[in-house]
């Protein structure tokens, strides 16, 4: 039986995953562990994320489009970004730049629109807003399993898919190289 697996990761939710854990995630390596897991025939991997704008860094962000390359080249991945929206703030403290990304309604889309082409769908992510997507989804006849981690996901989200896998606890390697954080500029 044809088995058609289509994943949807949410960057950021990811991220959090991958600090708890000090790994970063070996793209390759999670992307056949679930075409393992869900006895997939086809697997298709969309990743969402946003990134800083040029200039607004004091390092370089050259490495962060070398890795979207690598994700369509080189897994074969969809990705879809943009760059972090850069929001004025008045604090108490004076005025602050806070910035925000999310992709939520891209992922949604894709999520809706692809639905006649897979039977199984992935979701990272572990917000609730995506608990009517997943309803949405099921209404269709289709499974949905949700991937997260236990400092990132809703109840809502743990409880609403047909499973819930907290990633820091999958025993098989889908890890990759060890998280260093850049030093803070002081």
């Amino acid at each position: 039986m044809k088995q058609r697996v289509y994943v949807f990761i949410d960057a950021s939710n990811l991220w959090e995953a991958q600090k708890t854990k000090g790994q970063f995630f070996d793209l390759d390596k999670l992307q056949k562990y679930l075409k393992r897991c869900y006895q997939a025939t086809e697997i298709k991997a969309y990743y969402y994320t946003a990134y800083p704008a040029e200039g607004t860094r004091d390092y370089s962000t050259d490495s962060k489009h070398k890795f979207y390359a690598y994700l369509k080249k080189g897994l074969g991945f969809v990705v879809r970004k943009k760059p972090l929206k850069r929001l004025r703030t008045v604090t108490t403290e004076g005025e602050a730049i806070e910035e925000k990304g999310n992709m939520d309604v891209e992922m949604t889309i894709d999520v809706v629109n692809l639905v006649n082409q897979y039977d199984t769908v992935v979701l990272f992510t572990g917000d609730s807003d995506f608990l009517a997507l997943v309803n949405y989804v099921k209404n269709r006849a289709k499974k949905v399993h949700i991937f997260s981690s236990r400092n990132n996901v809703s109840s809502e989200m743990r409880t609403g898919g047909h499973s819930y896998t907290d990633v820091l606890k999958v025993t098989e390697d889908i890890w990759g190289k060890g998280l260093r954080y850049r030093e803070q500029r002081k």
